[in-house]
């Protein structure tokens, strides 16, 4: 799977610490740099053939259709795509006006994911986001439209200036224009942004544990009823709709990140991430130079990563594999620090996979990182 980067945004929400900048000056050039990157890692990955091409960022939909339909084109020349791929575009609702969906259609890209964060106002200005509430449904209802089925939302629960009701609300409000997947993610107080600055001179309270625990529940158990899975802690899925890309970084598949700041896992043992800068990156591909760093992971180190990432799913964390990979010495560590935990029942065992039993996922990375090797 590939993901590509696109650093760019209109503004900068208050609770945002990802790589991006606001101004598009250097737009021509990142577009060509992203290129020549795809050309230069194309024998990275084992298996060419890719199932799942993801634009993040910052904010792809700033890009215009014919600039997105170019990467993909580029991605085309390099790889061969699976017949079932997954193209997946973020956006922001006010970006996703009628002319652009209809030259969007055009394109491959056969899934959005809609970065609406509340069906709110009030919600919506605390982030510091640059779409309205009337924007949040209207981007939806008008990429169906167009024939967009496959979206998924992007909602945050547990906001200072949202509550209980409001949540409920904007769940119910999910259900009603059929999205088929959420990603929904607890409002966190990140260094370096404003949200840090407000709680800091206590202009805003900060979140609540205990508000965003009861809005976590109550989210799980409403939208499993309403027919969706629960397959990892931020996500839900109508059968069928389960995010492809997102799945396979969670089964410690290999990937391959282009774009700066962008991330890359060969699914053994090395990682490398390209640099958060998007001067220096451009720069060093003009000259054909690969602009990242690579490290070796340890042992302990992809131990401890695949505790924390596979007991955040619904399928748990691989036993069989677990013992074709790791040490005699990483095996006894972990008998060790789980027999109490199965004890207790914040973990089980189930088809010879660990998992944190549902109940207890608002937990899971305390529970994860106490098994961890340090």
């Amino acid at each position: 799977m590939i993901y590509i980067h696109i650093p760019f945004c209109k503004q900068k929400c208050s609770y945002c610490n990802f790589h991006f900048s606001t101004s598009f000056s250097l737009k021509d050039e990142m577009l060509d740099a992203i290129k020549k990157e795809i050309v230069l890692r194309k024998n990275e990955l084992g298996n060419r053939t890719i199932r799942s091409l993801y634009f993040g960022g910052g904010t792809p939909s700033v890009l215009s259709a014919d600039e997105i339909k170019s990467l993909i084109d580029e991605v085309l020349k390099q790889f061969d795509f699976s017949n079932d791929i997954e193209i997946t575009l973020e956006a922001n609702p006010d970006d996703l006006d009628q002319k652009f969906l209809k030259e969007l259609a055009q394109t491959e890209v056969n899934r959005l994911s809609v970065g609406t964060q509340s069906f709110f106002d009030e919600d919506l200005k605390m982030m510091n986001r640059a779409h309205n509430a009337s924007q949040a449904e209207s981007s939806i209802k008008r990429s169906q439209d167009f024939g967009f089925e496959n979206i998924s939302i992007d909602l945050i629960y547990g906001s200072p200036t949202s509550d209980f009701e409001i949540w409920k609300q904007n769940l119910n409000k999910t259900i009603e224009l059929q999205v088929p997947h959420i990603s929904s993610y607890a409002l966190t107080v990140e260094p370096k942004t404003a949200l840090n600055d407000w709680v800091k001179k206590k202009k805003i309270t900060p979140p609540k544990e205990a508000e965003q625990n009861r809005e976590f529940y109550y989210m799980s158990d409403f939208l499993k009823d309403k027919g969706f899975l629960h397959y990892e802690i931020s996500n839900f899925a109508k059968p069928g709709f389960e995010s492809k890309h997102n799945s396979a970084y969670w089964k410690y598949c290999e990937y391959l990140g282009i774009g700066p700041s962008a991330h890359s896992y060969n699914g053994r043992e090395k990682r490398s991430w390209n640099v958060p800068n998007n001067v220096v990156y451009i720069k060093s591909l003009a000259e054909n130079k690969l602009p990242a760093e690579t490290e070796i992971l340890s042992e302990r180190d992809r131990f401890n990563e695949m505790m924390m990432i596979g007991l955040r799913t619904t399928w748990g964390v691989d036993l069989m594999k677990l013992q074709e990979i790791f040490s005699d010495e990483i095996s006894l560590h972990y008998q060790k620090e789980t027999a109490p935990k199965l004890e207790e029942g914040l973990l089980i065992i189930e088809n010879n996979h660990l998992k944190i039993p549902e109940k207890h996922w608002f937990l899971a990375d305390g529970i994860a990182s106490d098994l961890f090797i340090v």
